[in-house]
């Protein structure tokens, strides 16, 4: 069995139209280019196609006449598209505050490449993971806010982002609530994690609250941050059994694992370029 290999991932959406699906892969079996992954889903109350492709080049691959020639067949469909090479490593900046589960969880995956990514930066209001950032030898950025301060640490943060050229910013237990300002500059490539709890507990130790009411069931939601308060387009969700017989220290176990694996997923499906933004939902394609 030969390993596989990273492949090119070609992604396209426009509206509904005969033909979407061929002028995807027939453009790139002409172009001799072999699919190895292939999903695609028709939105026939939005009339809204969306198709996403790896494939792998069967002969030399011209990289330049590819962008040229498909741009000239999409152009037919009013396709929008992105083109990604083979191997690429996104860059990502974490956003921290003391809860260090999702932060060790993203730099575990990081570390043993099963997130191919970049971490140029770490960015928190609180220096107690400085420590943990210097042993993976990524810059850690400490900035600290107050009411009266919010907006220049914001601007702190975002020229960060921006220093680190940044393709996604990972909010892992940040516990800010971003501004407007901020909130509009990350609209689709900020990815958040909260709790799911039902009744949906606000304030401070939600599993408490939780475990007072008796609840059956933890979860946690992963989704990109826009201006309404954890109600941005939802990208991964996952949901664990719980009984009588867990306190509220199991319960925040439970929900603490939750986090990290819902997190880590919906990282790995924006890195992998599976995932549209299709107004305030989204079309996510498998792994």
């Amino acid at each position: 069995m030969q390993p596989k290999q990273a492949p090119w991932i070609l992604r396209a959406h426009c509206y509904s139209k005969l033909g979407t699906v061929d002028a995807v892969t027939g453009f790139l079996k002409s172009s001799g280019n072999y699919i190895t992954e292939l999903h695609s889903f028709d939105d026939r109350l939005a009339s809204r196609f969306f198709i996403r492709a790896e494939f792998r080049p069967e002969q030399g691959f011209d990289e330049a006449a590819f962008r040229a020639g498909f741009a000239e067949r999409a152009a037919t469909f009013e396709m929008e598209w992105d083109l990604t090479p083979p191997g690429h490593k996104t860059k990502v900046v974490i956003l921290v505050s003391k809860y260090d589960h999702c932060l060790n969880d993203l730099l575990y995956r990081y570390r043993t490449g099963q997130l191919n990514i970049e971490i140029p930066a770490i960015i928190s209001n609180h220096p107690d993971l400085q420590a943990l950032a210097d042993w993976h030898g990524i810059p850690y950025y400490h900035f600290p806010i107050t009411a009266e301060t919010k907006l220049q640490q914001e601007e702190q943060i975002w020229q960060v982002i921006q220093q680190s050229e940044a393709e996604l910013v990972v909010l892992a237990r940040y516990m800010q609530v971003l501004s407007p300002v901020m909130c509009q500059r990350l609209d689709g490539w900020a990815i958040n994690i909260h709790h799911s709890l039902l009744p949906g507990f606000k304030g401070a130790r939600p599993y408490h609250q939780a475990y007072e009411k008796g609840v059956k069931l933890v979860g946690a939601t992963a989704h990109y941050v826009n201006n309404a308060l954890d109600e941005g387009p939802i990208i991964t969700q996952s949901v664990q059994a719980v009984d009588h017989a867990h306190y509220p220290e199991d319960l925040v176990a439970k929900g603490q694992d939750t986090e990290c694996l819902t997190l880590a997923k919906a990282v790995a499906f924006h890195i992998e370029r599976r995932v549209f933004l299709h107004g305030n939902r989204t079309v996510v394609f498998p792994r």
